[in-house]
Order: C-alpha cells, then sequence, then structure tokens
C-alpha cells in the first residue's frame, strides 16, 4: 500500500483553514511536526567557479512538492522541477514509485546559474531547510525508501563536494543525529507527472502543503534572506526540459 495519497486538486482558503484549525490536516493525524529549519555552515569545499550557463543538481529529501518549492525560490535557479530518480525508467511513475519497491525516491532536478549560485550553497540550503537530512527513509508523515534523503550528483566533483559536506556537517555535530544523506552517482532522472509540478505554488491552502512544506519557504526566507526571491520560477514558464 502507498504510504499517502496526493490528489491533484486545490481547497479553497477557507476549506484548507477549517481543516487545520481542527486539528485535521495529514500532519496532525500523523503526529507530525512542521518543518524545522536549522542555520549551518557553508560547506568548506565546493566547485570551482564556472563559465557554464547552466549546471544541473539532483536532490531528494521526501515528498517533491516541498523541495521543489524551496528550490523555486533561490536566487540563481533557472528552474526545478518534479520527478523520480534511483529507478528504472519504466517504473518512473507516482503510482508505482509509491509502492517503495522501484529503488526510485521522489527527487527535484534543479537547472541553476553557477555565476550566481554555487552547488555547494544549494547543498547548504538542502540541507537546512528543504528537509531533515537524519531522516531515514522518512520525512515527516512519508515513510517508505521512496521518500530517502539522497543527493545524485551529475558529475564526479558533485560527489566529491556531496561527500565532504555531509563529513563536515557530521564531524561538527550540528544536527542531534548523524545525517542520513546517501549519494548515489550515475542514475537517471525521469520528470514527474504534470499535476506535480509547481504543487506547492497551485495549491497553497493544501492541508499538506500548510502544515508541511509552507514552513520551509519561511525558513529559506529568514535564514537565507539574500537567496531568496519573492516570486518563485516555475515549470509552467520554464518548461520540463530534458
Amino acid at each position: 500500500m502507498k504510504n499517502r495519497t496526493k490528489t491533484p486538486y486545490t481547497l479553497t482558503a477557507f476549506a484548507g483553514a477549517a481543516l487545520v484549525l481542527a486539528g485535521l490536516t495529514f500532519g496532525a493525524t500523523t503526529n507530525a511536526t512542521a518543518e524545522e529549519g536549522i542555520a549551518i555552515p557553508a560547506p568548506a569545499i565546493d566547485q570551482a567557479a564556472s563559465t557554464a550557463a547552466t549546471e544541473t543538481a539532483i536532490f531528494a529529501g521526501g515528498c517533491f512538492w516541498g523541495v521543489q518549492g524551496v528550490f523555486q525560490h533561490v536566487e540563481g535557479v533557472k528552474n526545478a522541477v518534479s520527478g523520480y530518480a534511483g529507478g528504472a525508467k519504466d517504473t518512473a511513475a507516482y503510482e508505482t514509485v509509491g509502492y517503495g519497491k522501484t529503488g526510485h525516491a521522489e527527487s527535484v532536478r534543479v537547472t541553476f546559474d553557477p555565476k550566481k549560485v554555487t552547488y555547494g550553497h544549494l547543498l547548504q540550503i538542502y540541507f537546512s531547510v528543504a528537509h531533515d537530512p537524519t531522516q531515514l527513509n522518512r520525512q515527516g508523515p512519508d515513510t517508505g525508501t521512496q521518500y530517502r534523503s539522497t543527493v545524485f550528483p551529475t558529475s564526479e566533483d558533485q560527489a566529491r563536494v556531496a561527500k565532504a559536506y555531509i563529513d563536515q556537517l557530521n564531524k561538527a555535530k550540528i544536527f542531534h543525529a548523524a545525517i542520513a544523506t546517501t549519494i548515489e552517482p550515475g542514475k537517471a532522472f525521469y520528470p514527474a507527472e504534470a499535476y506535480h509540478q509547481d504543487f506547492l505554488t497551485q495549491n497553497p491552502t493544501y492541508p499538506y502543503i500548510v502544515y508541511n512544506d509552507l514552513p520551509k519557504i519561511e525558513n529559506l526566507k529568514k535564514l537565507f534572506p539574500s537567496d531568496y526571491r519573492d516570486k518563485p520560477v516555475l515549470v509552467a514558464q520554464a518548461g520540463i526540459g530534458n
């Protein structure tokens, strides 16, 4: 059985508020807590300066709605697409991935301008506000390997930077527990279904979004004010890409 059914519709503001006030959000019924950001140091090792027009990073950190929403608000990001990584092409579909047996993780492919934001800084945002990297095969109310914390490096250099940063944070004992994030190179990314794209922006009153994901956006604004942009870059305008 799937751990959660994500329904592709929008609740009205009134209905969403009523559910939250009544304690009937999904998070409330599962005793989950709202996401909490944490201030962490920047990576001591980062990629060298690049003259490339764009680069790509792939991150998994629980439900892709919130991870996508965070990176869509980061300056220097040109696109953030929800999808699946870690498994085969023929199983890259929401209804299949939801059973947790495909090897896929709900992921977000981030296309960014390396002259404006570095890969290391994206990792800092990922570990700080996009999810809790200490949770193994879960995030908040969602459980299963499809919700694992994983970095899918698109180059050996990205893998090097990610490993060094995880080691740095663990040695500094920044978090209450060891980081559970895995590094899985050489995995293809497959875009998710259209109704999952821009879900946070399109459904701001959906109870799951209100309880679990909007706090991430507020944490981004609070902890990374110079990186935050109020108007998100959306797949609806940027397109899915390759």
